[in-house]
Order: structure tokens, then C-alpha cells, then sequence
């Protein structure tokens, strides 16, 4: 995706949806998170947009955590979803393939101007 046209506001809302996902299939720690989610396509994103989608999941009872001591600084905190996050990661899954095929229903009979040089 052009870096230009990534509206922070989307990836706001989708945020957690992707730290979920993500979590289902690996645990891991914050800083660890960040950078799979920079590998997935999200380059630009930050740790002080991370931590706190990982707190709020962590306090709504969507994942869960554990210290892990690390020969390599202070210990890590690793987290992995708990059963109402593997829940919310299916709703959630649902509503965005809902979601995506509405958007592509009303973009593909939407007229789009030719895009400058």
C-alpha cells in the first residue's frame, strides 16, 4: 500500500484485529510484535501505538501475559490471546471480511478521476 494514502484512523480501528491475529499464531513480546507487524506491510508503524493496544487487550481480557526472563536485558513480557480473544479475532475476522466486501461493493461503481503525474 502507498505509504501517502494509509489513513492512521483505519489502522486504528483495525489495530487490534492485526495484534490478535498475529498473537494467535505466535506469542510474543511488544517489541517482538512491532516488528512482525513492520514485516507484514506496516513499516511506519510505531511501539507507542502498539503498548497501548496491548494494554487495553490485556485489561478487556483478550490476551494474557507472562514475564520471561531475557539473558539480554530486563525480563519480556510475551503475550498470547486468551479463549474470549480467540472468540474476538473470529467475530472480528467476520466483520472485516463484511466490512471489505461493502467498501468494494460501493469502490468498484464509484467513478475515480485520473490521477495526476
Amino acid at each position: 500500500m502507498d505509504e501517502r494514502a494509509r489513513d492512521p484512523q483505519l489502522l486504528k480501528g483495525v489495530l487490534p484485529l492485526l495484534v490478535l491475529a498475529l498473537l494467535s499464531r505466535q506469542e510474543s513480546y511488544g517489541y517482538e510484535l512491532v516488528t512482525r507487524l513492520q514485516e507484514a506491510g506496516l513499516a511506519d508503524i510505531a511501539t507507542g501505538t502498539v503498548y497501548p493496544v496491548l494494554t487495553r487487550l490485556e485489561r478487556e481480557g483478550q490476551i494474557s501475559s507472562r514475564l520471561v526472563a531475557s539473558s539480554s536485558g530486563p525480563a519480556r513480557k510475551y503475550y498470547r490471546p486468551t479463549p474470549a480473544g480467540a472468540e474476538a479475532l473470529t467475530a472480528g475476522t467476520r466483520a472485516w471480511a463484511d466490512l471489505g466486501r461493502t467498501v468494494d461493493t460501493v469502490l468498484r461503481h464509484t467513478p475515480h478521476p485520473q490521477e495526476g503525474p
